[in-house]
């Protein structure tokens, strides 16, 4: 599933809610990418087990993010998303603000679709008040900057 990551037929990024998941390379080690304002490098990639991403913007985001596959059973297998990073200046008031309340929603789509290809009950995670209320002010300013 890991390697289906930012190629047209991604079964984890949420792209019909969310922006793309892009790299130029494709994803290997030493790769720069990201999806909407977030930037970062490819520093781990093992296909069907991890893949880790440390970031390179915005500014003030200091750290990784990964997603992590485990088999438990033949049929049981574990993800796992996981942040470890500091954030200094403006990265710590645009993560606290606006940036968390999106990721947040963005991994629960993905897991979303993850889930999705496997079961016949579709899931969909509803977006909270807060989520809902920035990615409109996030669309109106794309619409007037466009």
């Amino acid at each position: 599933m890991i390697k289906t990551l930012s190629t047209e037929e991604d079964r984890i990024w949420p792209t019909e809610k969310w922006p793309a998941m892009k790299f130029r390379e494709g994803l290997k080690i030493g790769a720069k990418g990201g999806h909407g304002p977030i930037r970062y490098l490819v520093e781990t990639y093992h296909p069907s087990e991890v893949i880790q991403f440390r970031f390179l913007k915005p500014n003030g985001f200091n750290g990784i993010h990964k997603f992590e596959l485990r088999d438990l059973t033949d049929k049981k297998t574990e993800i796992k998303h996981t942040i470890d990073m500091n954030t200094v200046g403006e990265g710590t008031l645009s993560w606290i603000l606006g940036i968390r309340s999106l990721h947040n929603a963005l991994i629960e789509d993905a897991f979303d679709k993850l889930e999705n290809n496997f079961s016949e009950n579709k899931k969909t995670t509803t977006w909270n008040f807060w989520v809902r209320f920035l990615r409109k002010q996030i669309e109106k300013k794309y619409n007037q900057t466009g």
